[in-house]
């Protein structure tokens, strides 16, 4: 049994023997070498102590500092908590972008929510930038962020930028960042200004894990940017990523841009077959007619004539040719003279034959717009008569005031919804519009949401809706209706019995309606229809409105004689050049 003298004296031998040389006996065996551990990860080296200290914490910073730990969490977000240092009198903000390029095409977009600020600060995000400011003192400032993790590569990258737009220089920048992962990060951390590749004065893993980043004198406007490389699926990856509105890409062909030119495509294949059935119900408006019209108006024993739609002759053609002719002036000349504001009268000289027009009545208010300008051109104020060659002495007939006229007055009558010759509808306003819809819209989507073709698109309907609106017939429903029952005209031209109308009334039936076969090219069956009327038999010699054949007891001589006045009145209205000169065809029955 050992004493506490005995275990003394062991005790010193045992340190006697530890403080022994070596020697070969007391050398023991070194053990086999275990497996190579190549791929090991290293641990890294603690920083020497002296100037920086361990990672700077022995030198406290002597002006504005920063230190923010990031940290994510299992659901992809990232809780960010910056406490930030300001010496007392100075003021700093930090404006931390949402929004930061991700490449020459995109930008990947951040989110932040739960935002607080403690101590001598105030934060505020709206929706651009979170923007803190920092007094003098110490203040913390805490949020989350969404949209940091993205899947890349077959791992996962978790990417923010720990400081960013300070309006002051921050004498250190220090981090801190972990994640719920047993492997190893890979880290980068670059600093300075946006887009620069500088490596951070620090970053290193330590033996935790934690990645741990320090940065000295980060200058006002630049940024220390993390990225930090975890293993796939570690947490929900939420990165999102916005093209940039670029010219380029506003008009890249997306699903949408492609959707916008199918409906134009529709539009267009819809509004040319509504043109199409248009045009063919507008040109057999004539020929289907709108069945019997009676023109013959009748009060007791007595007969008149009445037009249908009280439409006058030079405004029957304008109706269905859409075209004020030479021949609508002249049937309105003829068509003065029956209605006793103009007398016509043949002038024979020595071989020579000329016409006389003479004013009977002055133009009143039972003239429209058209007949008096008509009048006016032939019979100058302060004229009484002129003759044909008279008229064509002084130069040409100006009838363009007229041809206006007898356009705009067939708008007025609603037969057409715009002048025929070259009037706007409002289908041509609609186009304009769209036009200019479509050229603002590509502008502001080029430089905002992108899919300018979209644009492109409307603007494209509205050049095809103001070209489609030249090939719409301008007629209305009450002009096609007319030209229907102008058919119904052509039929009493041609069917009318002579022996049915009281013999008072037949000169009146005939020269009233003699007009309207001169405007519808049926002047010859006409004159022979009435070629045996007696135009005495109603007390007076001769037709009342034309002269020089009183002593005539039928209208054979009138028939040959009116067809030399029409061609030499058509001959001296052509030359003014300002109407069409072409004669219509008969219309058959």
């Amino acid at each position: 049994m050992l004493t506490k003298w005995g275990t003394a004296v062991v005790a010193v031998a045992a340190s006697s023997a530890l403080m022994a040389p070596p020697s070969e006996t007391n050398v023991p065996e070194a053990p086999e070498a275990g497996p190579s551990l190549t791929n090991a990860p290293q641990l890294p080296k603690p920083p020497p102590l002296g100037a920086r200290g361990q990672l700077g914490l022995l030198q406290p910073p002597s002006g504005s500092a920063a230190n923010v730990a990031v940290k994510v969490e299992r659901d992809g977000s990232v809780s960010i908590t910056e406490q930030v240092t300001v010496p007392g009198g100075q003021h700093l903000v930090r404006r931390i972008p949402l929004k930061v390029p991700a490449g020459e095409e995109q930008d990947r977009v951040y989110g932040v929510r739960d935002v607080s600020v403690e101590g001598a600060g105030k934060a505020e995000s709206n929706g651009e930038q979170l923007v803190a400011t920092f007094d003098g003192g110490a203040s913390t400032l805490k949020y989350k962020v969404d949209g940091a993790v993205a899947d890349v590569n077959g791992a996962q990258q978790v990417r923010w930028q720990v400081a960013s737009g300070w309006d002051g220089e921050l004498t250190r920048v220090s981090a801190s960042f972990s994640a719920p992962t047993r492997e190893m990060p890979t880290v980068d951390c670059f600093a300075g200004p946006l887009g620069s590749d500088r490596q951070c004065s620090l970053a290193e893993t330590d033996h935790s894990g934690v990645v741990r980043i320090e940065q000295d004198k980060l200058a006002a406007g630049e940024r220390v940017d993390l990225a930090v490389g975890l293993p796939a699926g570690t947490v929900p990856a939420n990165a999102r990523f916005e093209q940039i509105a670029s010219v380029g890409g506003a008009f890249a062909l997306t699903t949408l841009a492609g959707i916008g030119f199918g409906v134009l495509a529709l539009f267009l294949i819809l509004g040319a077959l509504a043109i199409a059935l248009l045009r063919r119900r507008d040109k057999g408006a004539l020929t289907a007619g709108a069945g019997p019209v009676d023109v013959l108006m009748r009060d007791g024993d007595r007969v008149s004539f009445a037009s249908p739609d009280g439409v006058l002759p030079g405004q029957v053609g304008t109706v269905v040719d859409e075209t004020v002719d030479v021949v609508d002036v002249s049937g309105t000349v003829v068509d003065l003279a029956v209605r006793n504001y103009l007398w016509i009268a043949e002038v024979r000289g020595a071989g020579t034959v000329d016409w006389q027009i003479a004013r009977r009545n002055a133009p009143d208010e039972h003239l429209v717009a058209f007949e008096r300008e008509i009048y006016t051109a032939i019979l100058p104020e302060g004229t009484d008569s002129v003759l044909l060659s008279e008229l064509r002495g002084r130069g040409t007939v100006d009838l363009r005031v007229a041809g206006e006229a007898m356009y705009a007055d067939v708008v007025r009558k609603g037969w057409f919804s715009r002048r025929p010759d070259k009037g706007k509808s409002k289908l041509t306003w609609a186009g304009v519009g769209l036009v200019v819809l479509g050229l603002v819209g590509t502008a502001v989507l080029t430089f905002t949401a992108g899919h300018a073709l979209l644009g492109v698109a409307v603007a494209l309907a509205g050049v095809a809706v103001l070209l489609g609106a030249s090939w719409v017939p301008p007629k209305t429903s009450r002009g096609r209706r007319l030209v229907g029952q102008v058919r119904g005209l052509l039929e009493y031209l041609h069917t009318v019995k002579v022996d049915a109308i009281p013999l008072a009334d037949r000169e009146m039936v005939f020269s009233r309606s003699l007009p309207y076969a001169i405007v519808l090219g049926d002047t010859e069956h006409w004159l022979r229809t009435f070629e045996g009327l007696d135009p005495s038999a109603d007390g007076s010699a001769g037709l009342y409105w034309f002269g020089g054949l009183e002593g005539d007891r039928d209208l054979r001589r009138f028939a040959a004689h009116l067809p030399s006045f029409l061609s030499a009145l058509d001959g001296l209205l052509a030359e003014s050049g300002h109407l069409r000169s072409i004669r219509p065809e008969p219309v058959p029955a």
